[in-house]
C-alpha cells in the first residue's frame, strides 16, 4: 500500500524526490512543471504539459527546492517563487475541501460526533461504511478521543474546523466521516500530502484566505 493509502496502477509509479534523492510512489509526491516564464508551478492534478519534477509531500521538502534543484531536473533556468510552500499548502486545502464536498453531494460524506459515532458502529459490520474520520485539527480533545478510526479507515486532522465547515456548507465542523468510494481515496492521497505540508509548521489551517464555500 501507498503513502496515500491506495493500491493501482498509478500509485505504484515512482519518481525520484530532487531534493532529498529518495525514491517513492508518486502519490507521496508533488508534481512541478515549467510555466511560460519558466517559473516553478505546482502541477497537483499531474496534467499539466512539460517535464515533471517531483518533490516530497512535506513543507521541509518543498521549501528546501530551490533554484539549484528546479534548473538541474529541468535543465533550464527557472524562476522559484518565495511563496510556493504556501501556494502548495493552498491549493492542498482547496483540492480536499473540494474532495470532500463532492462525496457529500455524492451521499457518501457526513459530519456532526452522532452522526460519525453512529456510523463508526456500522463499521464494526460493514468496512466499507468509513473509508475516512475526518476531525478538525483545533477541534476539543476530549470530544475527539471519544471517536475511533476503524480497522483499515485512515485518520486526518489537517483541516480546521473552519475549513472542515466550508467543506459540509457549514460555519464549522469538527468530526465528519466518508464511507468507501473512489472519492474518498482521493481524499486519501490529498489529505495525506496536505498533513505533510502541516506537520512541520502546526498550521491550523488558512480558512477565509482564499476558500469560499462551494
Amino acid at each position: 500500500m501507498t503513502r496515500g493509502g491506495r493500491n493501482n496502477q498509478r500509485d505504484e509509479a515512482e519518481r525520484r524526490c530532487i531534493v532529498t534523492g529518495e525514491v517513492q510512489p508518486k502519490a507521496g509526491l508533488v508534481r512541478f512543471v515549467l510555466g511560460p516564464d519558466n517559473t516553478v508551478v505546482p502541477d497537483l492534478l499531474e496534467r499539466l504539459p512539460g517535464r515533471g519534477m517531483y518533490v516530497s509531500a512535506t513543507r521541509a521538502a518543498i521549501a528546501a527546492a530551490g533554484r539549484k534543484e528546479f534548473a538541474r531536473a529541468a535543465k533550464a533556468a527557472v524562476i522559484v517563487p518565495e511563496t510556493l510552500a504556501d501556494d502548495v499548502e493552498r491549493q492542498l486545502v482547496r483540492r480536499v475541501i473540494d474532495l470532500i464536498a463532492l462525496a457529500r453531494k455524492a451521499g457518501i460524506a457526513i459530519c456532526g460526533f452522532e452522526k460519525v459515532k453512529a456510523q463508526l458502529d456500522k463499521a464494526q459490520f460493514d468496512t466499507r461504511a468509513v473509508r475516512v474520520l475526518l476531525q478538525a485539527d483545533d477541534g476539543s480533545e476530549r470530544g475527539k478521543a471519544k471517536l475511533w478510526t476503524p480497522t483499515g479507515a485512515r485518520y486526518f486532522s489537517c483541516l480546521s474546523a473552519e475549513e472542515l465547515g466550508f467543506a459540509f456548507g457549514r460555519q464549522s465542523v469538527i468530526h465528519g466521516a466518508l464511507a468507501a468510494g473512489a472519492l474518498s481515496d482521493h481524499v486519501v492521497e490529498d489529505a495525506s500530502k496536505l498533513r505533510g505540508m502541516r506537520e512541520d509548521d502546526g498550521s491550523q489551517g488558512i480558512a477565509g484566505k482564499d476558500i469560499e464555500a462551494r
